[in-house]
């Protein structure tokens, strides 16, 4: 069983690298740009490591792995920066396994920023305490330009990215600060397969 479980989510780690790559395409294709760079990383999945000598599985829940001189994307929110960093040799780094976050994370569940509905009946069962508007206010003041998304995916969910990165110390060297001038999402009443 675990082995199949390993070649399973080898399999889906590969799939979500060719979905990442056509993605990148299509994007440098509608804008006419060539890809300069691509930093891809895994998060959520386990790898076969040796740490203090020693054979180990490594399970990033998450997490994403951060080896000196590895670079990784993490991901702020839809309103702000996120950074492509490194992993540096140091004992705090080694302490987290090479370790470091992949994004901002949540500070409100999907549900809790949305509220419940009925899909049946559209009836609110318990409002949720993101609105429309806030979100809206968010990504104004950023100046960015918004399209689709859902009221779980608001900047207001999630912990601010500089903060998270804080809390991970000298274990990562931020190398560059990207800065969202659009964003495209399925919105609030599109079907999302990986949410609904």
């Amino acid at each position: 069983l675990g082995a199949d479980y390993l070649e399973t989510m080898r399999l889906a780690g590969e799939y979500a690298y060719a979905g990442r790559d056509w993605v990148c395409a299509r994007v440098a294709e509608i804008l006419g740009a060539p890809i300069v760079e691509e930093v891809h990383n895994h998060h959520n999945y386990a790898w076969r490591e040796e740490h203090n000598g020693e054979q180990l599985w490594v399970v990033r829940k998450g997490a994403t792995p951060a080896f000196p001189g590895q670079r990784g994307f993490v991901g702020g929110t839809m309103g702000e920066q996120s950074v492509i960093l490194e992993g540096v040799e140091n004992e705090h780094a080694r302490y987290s396994l090479y370790s470091t976050v992949h994004g901002a994370g949540r500070a409100l569940g999907r549900r809790e920023a949305t509220g419940v509905v009925d899909r049946k009946t559209g009836e609110v069962k318990r409002a949720g305490k993101v609105t429309p508007e806030m979100m809206r206010a968010w990504v104004d003041r950023a100046g960015i330009e918004l399209r689709g998304a859902g009221l779980d995916e608001s900047p207001d969910c999630y912990k601010r990215l500089d903060e998270v990165l804080e809390s991970v110390g000298d274990t990562v060297r931020i190398l560059h600060r990207l800065t969202p001038v659009g964003v495209a999402m399925a919105g609030a009443n599109e079907f999302d397969p990986y949410k609904d």
